[in-house]
């Protein structure tokens, strides 16, 4: 895939309704990767977006913001899902201490909020998601393997 932020399939301005296909798409563009990170200030649909990824990777339970318990582990079908909220984390210590880095080497699926917050413990090997609103019920979704 070239470098740069690409646009998904259905524009500028994705809806509520287009979540699943743009799920789909980015799960295409991840390939093998299994770290994706969701970059987007605060209400800007990062949790919305990673609960339609994990239906789409077979996750049936009720998903839930992780922002205070910091990791949430869901079943899938066939792996497991990590959906890390690391807006509450101070420092690179914290992120030691939840273990980030064992998660991301677990090969499992770990989806990202706030992962400004890894600093050197980025991980290579990424798909990153930039979502950007446009108003309160659109928003412009973009993504790059990194």
């Amino acid at each position: 895939m070239p470098s740069g932020w690409r646009l998904t399939s259905l524009g500028s301005e994705v809806s509520l309704a287009g979540l699943e296909q743009v799920a789909n798409e980015l799960l295409a563009h991840a390939g093998k990767r299994t770290v994706l990170l969701f970059y987007g200030e605060m209400g800007s649909g990062k949790t919305t977006l990673i609960k339609a990824i994990a239906r789409q990777l077979g996750v049936k339970e009720t998903m839930s913001s992780p922002t205070f318990s910091i990791v949430n582990e869901y079943r899938a079908s066939t792996t497991t899902v990590y959906h890390l909220d690391l807006y509450r984390l101070k420092n690179e210590q914290e992120l030691i201490d939840i273990g980030v880095e064992e998660y991301f080497d677990s090969g499992n699926y770990c989806l990202v909020e706030w992962p400004e917050k890894l600093g050197r413990l980025l991980p290579a090997d990424t798909l990153q998601v930039r979502i950007t609103p446009i108003d309160t019920s659109h928003r412009r979704i973009e993504y790059q393997a990194v």
